[in-house]
C-alpha cells in the first residue's frame, strides 16, 4: 500500500481514528507521519509505543491538570497501597506498578477508559456476525437473571414478574434460533 500523503513511499503506519463515531483510516509512510507530528500524536519522535499513546491520553485529560484556586489547598497525592506508585508516576511511565493500581486509581481511569471505549467504561469486544444474535440473547438473559435476583431480594415482586416474563421470551427466541440453524 502506498502513502496517502506523498503517494510515493510505501505506507508503514496504518491506523484508524474515530472521532464522534466518524471513522477515518490513515496509511502513511514514516516521513509523512513525522511531518504530520501533532495531528497523529507523534511529536517528531521516530519511535512510537503503547506507553507513548497512554501517556498522551492521560495528559489530554482536563481533570488531571485542574488546580484549585484556594492558595491554602494542598493537592492530595494518589498512591497505590501495595507498590507505592503515584498517579503522576503512572502518567509519566504509562504503565502500572501492580494489579492493585487499577483499584487505587479507579476514579482517575474512568474518563480515560470512556475516551478509549467510545463512551463506555468496559470493552465488550467484537462478536462474529454468524453467532452474534445468539450471543447477544444469552448475554441479555444473564443480565436479566441477575436483575431478577436483585428484585427478589428487594421483595419487588411485580417488577420481578415482568423481568421473568422477559427472560422467558428471550429464552424462547434463543431456542427458536437454535432450531432454525442460526
Amino acid at each position: 500500500m502506498i502513502c496517502q500523503e506523498c503517494n510515493q513511499r510505501p505506507a508503514t503506519l496504518h491506523f484508524t481514528k474515530i472521532v464522534n463515531g466518524e471513522k477515518a483510516e490513515y496509511h502513511l509512510c514514516e516521513k509523512c507521519a513525522q511531518e504530520k507530528g501533532d495531528m497523529f500524536m507523534f511529536n517528531g519522535t521516530s519511535g512510537f509505543s503503547i506507553n507513548n499513546l497512554l501517556t498522551g491520553l492521560l495528559n489530554m485529560d482536563p481533570t488531571i491538570h485542574k488546580k484549585e484556586q484556594d492558595p491554602f489547598f494542598q493537592e492530595e497525592i494518589l498512591q497505590c497501597d501495595q507498590c507505592s506508585m503515584t498517579f503522576q508516576q503512572f502518567i509519566k511511565v504509562g504503565r502500572f506498578g501492580c494489579a492493585n493500581c487499577y483499584q487505587a486509581f479507579e476514579e482517575q481511569l474512568k474518563p480515560i477508559l470512556k475516551r478509549l471505549q467510545s463512551g463506555n467504561l468496559s470493552h465488550n469486544g467484537k462478536i462474529p456476525a454468524r453467532v452474534g444474535g445468539s450471543l447477544h440473547l444469552k448475554k441479555n438473559i444473564e443480565e436479566l437473571k441477575y436483575k431478577l435476583k436483585e428484585l427478589i431480594s428487594k421483595e419487588e415482586f411485580e417488577q420481578a414478574a415482568g423481568v421473568r416474563d422477559e427472560i422467558r421470551l428471550l429464552e424462547s427466541q434463543l431456542s427458536t434460533n437454535h432450531e432454525g440453524g442460526k
